[in-house]
């Protein structure tokens, strides 16, 4: 396919195919028939390229299995790729043209810095965003009508972040008495460390938060970072990173043979497949308290499976969970409302109720502001170049290797 910012993708609710960039459909189907408007056209807003590219396509698969795992459940429907390069104004740009080309409601992007300016533009526009991944506060601060959140806000990210560590340390019996935090410094990275700072003196943790280093996630050396980091003697190395990053941070600790009791990341990087690629037996045993899917669920199970037959070599992780989700947001909304009409679509996607979801949460639902406030987050460890969720043990399929082995024996 030729890479550009703007890709459309027809999926057919008779067939589907891994990779497939359209399916004609080849007969009408009960909802059709059902409703005045035709299929849903959802305007899919990631970073396909630029540094958080591979992130950007792992969420794009995501999307693509929704087709799969919904058939039959939901209305027709059509997805219009955007591609944000990275980039905060082509972000913008992109939301804006897709909405022009026709694109009924927007779910995207990954990056907090990049959704907050979709949600303008889809406040502006009159156009439903379901914002599936992105975590800075105020995003759903500012009184948005058009405007819906299934993922947590970064206090919410870093109070469980706070839980889960402290169940760690219960269970283990072996718990860090000093801790580096070391962040990038955009949106996301900004927001996640104010609340970590915020919250800190109220949390009664085990150890001491001795330095906070800040870097530009664009870094293409963070050899003097991680030197700083190590100066400091910390036995925990908490980390809020993106891909890259994660990839140069490890190389640089291995490197520097320093070996803290464990690192611990709040956010993206460390968890996915390309950095098990790259960094091969070095990524066991990392940790990552993040939003997560409850494996027991029956749609996860689904999700699954149908990930696993589209991209053998995935392992399923935050970015295809979320990124599903926001397309069975933006179809269930669309069910109800039995129209694709801007206000109709922004009354249903409020009124949400889902029970048979994937992610840690009882249901899928927005308070007032349109914020899914009962989502929840794991504890999980890398293993064998995959995941097992540790923390909390009521939702554990793995025990816990606690300190984090030193990394010439992890394997």
């Amino acid at each position: 396919m030729t890479k550009t910012p703007f890709t459309r993708i027809t999926i057919s609710r008779r067939s589907f195919a891994a990779g497939a960039s359209a399916v004609a459909l080849s007969s009408a189907l009960p909802f059709r028939r059902a409703r005045a408007a035709g299929k849903l056209k959802i305007g899919v807003v990631l970073p396909l390229s630029g540094i958080q590219g591979q992130i950007g396509q792992d969420c794009k698969r995501g999307a693509e299995v929704a087709a799969a795992v919904l058939k039959g459940r939901y209305p027709d429907f059509e997805l219009m790729y955007g591609d944000t390069e990275t980039n905060v104004q082509t972000a913008r740009a992109v939301a804006e043209k897709l909405v022009t080309d026709g694109a009924e409601v927007l779910v995207g992007s990954f990056d907090s810095g990049q959704t907050s300016a979709i949600a303008q533009v889809a406040e502006q526009k009159g156009r439903p965003l379901v914002v599936s991944i992105a975590a800075a506060p105020a995003i759903t601060e500012q009184g948005y009508k058009f405007v819906v959140r299934n993922f947590p806000t970064a206090p919410m990210i870093v109070t469980d972040a706070f839980t889960l560590q402290k169940e760690l340390y219960d269970y283990t019996k072996k718990a860090p008495k000093t801790a580096v935090l070391l962040h990038v410094n955009d949106t996301y990275g900004t927001a996640v460390a104010g609340a970590i700072n915020k919250m800190f003196p109220g949390q009664n943790m085990p150890f001491k938060l001795v330095e906070q280093i800040a870097y530009d996630p664009a870094a293409k050396d963070l050899s003097v970072e991680v030197s700083k980091a190590k100066a400091t003697n910390a036995e925990l190395a908490w980390v809020v990173s993106r891909l890259n990053d994660a990839i140069l941070m490890t190389r640089e600790m291995v490197k520097q043979r320093w070996e803290p009791m464990g690192v611990i990341s709040t956010g993206p990087g460390w968890y996915e497949d390309q950095y098990f690629k790259v960094i091969g037996k070095y990524s066991s045993d990392i940790m990552s308290t993040i939003p997560w899917y409850d494996p027991n669920k029956p749609l996860s199970k689904a999700l699954r499976a149908a990930l696993k037959k589209a991209y053998p070599e995935s392992n399923m992780n935050t970015n295809h969970v979320y990124t599903f989700e926001g397309i069975l947001i933006a179809l269930d909304a669309y069910k109800r409302a039995g129209s694709a009409d801007p206000q109709a679509l922004a009354d249903a996607l409020h009124k949400t109720d889902i029970k048979d979801n994937v992610t840690i949460s009882p249901a899928i639902k927005f308070n007032e502001k349109g914020q899914n406030v009962w989502l929840r987050m794991a504890l999980v460890q890398n293993e064998k170049l995959g995941h097992r969720v540790v923390i909390p043990r009521s939702a554990a399929d793995a025990e816990p290797v606690w300190p984090e082995r030193p990394w010439a024996k992890r394997s």
